[in-house]
């Protein structure tokens, strides 16, 4: 497993990206047994877009450089609340592999295990809180957590297809924030 701190920027394109995970793998041949490597990047630009790859080669980093290139080809957009979190709660699964993702208020930071931390901060998220259940294979995982921001959707998105105005969907949720306030006191 790669080191938390493990962070690359490309000068030209201005994504930041994160080693996951790397794995050495055999191919058993004639003589003996031949060893590659497979590498689990993520691939973001800190303000929603994110995205991530996976690369094999004989050596690491043309696997790195491989899964980087593949990452920078499928991103997604995440529509965050203030720079800094999601909307509203969310669920993704892939294989075993399950996760919640939970917004979080500002100063809380970013509460999630490994490769989810690493999708996280490439997305440029500050305040989250995620739980991994089932598989924590880090393949299942960021894939669940992909499937998870790929349900996230903006308040206007909610608004528009409810047939309401943006306005009246905003007034509606500071009412329920006021009576969970008024409730909890």
């Amino acid at each position: 497993m790669a080191p938390r701190n493990d962070r690359r920027e490309d000068r030209d394109d201005g994504f930041v990206d994160k080693l996951v995970h790397i794995n050495r793998v055999a191919k058993v041949v004639k003589g003996g047994r031949r060893f590659g490597f497979a590498a689990l990047v993520v691939v973001g630009d800190l303000k929603g877009r994110v995205g991530f790859g996976h690369g094999k080669a004989r050596e690491v980093p043309e696997a790195i450089r491989k899964a980087t290139e593949a990452a920078k080809r499928d991103l997604i957009f995440v529509p965050l609340r203030d720079g800094r979190t999601l909307h509203h709660d969310v669920s993704g699964r892939h294989g075993a592999g399950k996760v919640i993702l939970r917004a979080a208020e500002a100063g809380t930071g970013i509460i999630a295990g490994g490769p989810m931390r690493a999708v996280f901060e490439a997305v440029g998220m500050h305040d989250v809180v995620a739980k991994s259940l089932g598989s924590s294979n880090p393949y299942n995982m960021v894939r669940a957590t992909f499937d998870g921001l790929k349900q996230a959707m903006h308040p206007k998105d909610v608004a528009s297809r409810r047939g309401i105005k943006y306005s009246e969907l905003q007034a509606r949720r500071r009412e329920v924030i006021g009576a969970q306030a008024a409730s909890e006191d």
